[in-house]
Parts: C-alpha cells; sequence; structure tokens
C-alpha cells in the first residue's frame, strides 16, 4: 500500500510539473513524424499478466521489417541482439528519437501506466515474454513486482551492464524491497538521466 501510495501521489504530480515538457514534445513528434505518437509495446507485469508499456514512438513506423532486414544482413549484430536485447546502432530510431532516448524523455508515458497500476515508479525492467527465458530461477521474483519506470538498472550503467547483472538486479531489488530503496533509486535516477549515463 505504501509502494502503491507513493507511486500514485509521484505519478499525479510529475504529470502536472511536466506538462508543458510534455505538450511541447507532442507538438515536435507531430511536425517531424505522421507516424503514430505513441507506441505500445507488449510487456510482461505482475504475476505474469501482459500490458501495454507506452512510449513515444522514437522508430520508424515499419521498424519490425527494418529490424529483420539489418538482422539478416550482420549476423554479428544479431547474435548481440538475441542476447542482449539491444544495439547501440539500432537501424530503427529516427534521428529525433535518439535523442529523446538519450534523455530517457520517451518513457513519460509510463506514468499512465503507473497510474493504472499496470507499473511502479521503481521496480524491474519491463520485459517482453521471450525475454523470461533468461530470467530462469529469477522469474519468480519478476512476476512478484509491478515493472518499473525507473530501477537499480537504470542508476547503474544502463546499457554498459550486461544482461545478466541486469536480471541479479532485479532479483536484489525485489528481495530487498523497502521503501527507503524506492526514494533512492528516484533521486538517484535524476542525476542519471540527466547526465544520460549508459544511454543508448
Amino acid at each position: 500500500m505504501a509502494k502503491r501510495g507513493l507511486d500514485v501521489t509521484l505519478a499525479v504530480l510529475g504529470l502536472l510539473l511536466l506538462a508543458p515538457l510534455i505538450l511541447a514534445l507532442v507538438i515536435v513528434l507531430k511536425l517531424t513524424d505522421s507516424g503514430p505518437l505513441l507506441y505500445g509495446h507488449r510487456r510482461v507485469g505482475f504475476g505474469g499478466r501482459e500490458f501495454r508499456c507506452w512510449k513515444f514512438r522514437t522508430m520508424v513506423v515499419n521498424g519490425d521489417a527494418v529490424l529483420e532486414q539489418y538482422l539478416r544482413k550482420h549476423p554479428a549484430k544479431a547474435a548481440l541482439w538475441y542476447e542482449q536485447r539491444k544495439l547501440v546502432d539500432d537501424p530503427r530510431v529516427t534521428p529525433l528519437g535518439a535523442v529523446l532516448r538519450k534523455l530517457s524523455l520517451d518513457e513519460l508515458p509510463q506514468l499512465l501506466n503507473v497510474l493504472t497500476g499496470e507499473m511502479s515508479l521503481v521496480g524491474p525492467r519491463p520485459v517482453v515474454r521471450a525475454e523470461l527465458d533468461h530470467y530462469a530461477s529469477s522469474t519468480r521474483h519478476y512476476l512478484a513486482a509491478r515493472p518499473g519506470l525507473s530501477g537499480l538498472w537504470q542508476i547503474s550503467g544502463r546499457s554498459n551492464t550486461t544482461y545478466m547483472e541486469r536480471v541479479q538486479m532485479d532479483r536484489f531489488y525485489v528481495m530487498k524491497w523497502n521503501p527507503w530503496m524506492d526514494l533512492r533509486i528516484i533521486f538517484m535516477t535524476i542525476p542519471a538521466v540527466a547526465l544520460s549515463r549508459g544511454a543508448h
């Protein structure tokens, strides 16, 4: 109850304070791209329930086809993608999208996911169902919490960490959670995002 109360309070406050920035992003995105404003990717949440994790769209509209073609041409990149689920030079990302990602501004719509109870301000990284294979015995820890807008991964190097390090951080967070840990992570997220530490 304490965690949910903190989520709702800070999410509402964040939406109010960031409303001018969000409006400016909406205008810029619509002026530079005629495609959909938001992108809702299916992720696994609390108890294994799937939900749409909302972001400002930072990729080309036909992103899946672009990625498939790119991975076919670059086998080494394909191996990295299947291991890490991330690419440093992702061919799907638009120039404006790269800026939004580096500053984590693309994730602002996830405040709506927090309000609806699908996510928490702090928690494990939201993953797709296929990624749970990497979690092995840690899957039950992941499913015991709501995925977070931020988390230990966000303040610990982000894309500079290995996938298994991220899994271990998610497990540690769930096992050791307390309200003070959430407040500490929220406080440390601000400089991590502002300085774009580990952002790709």
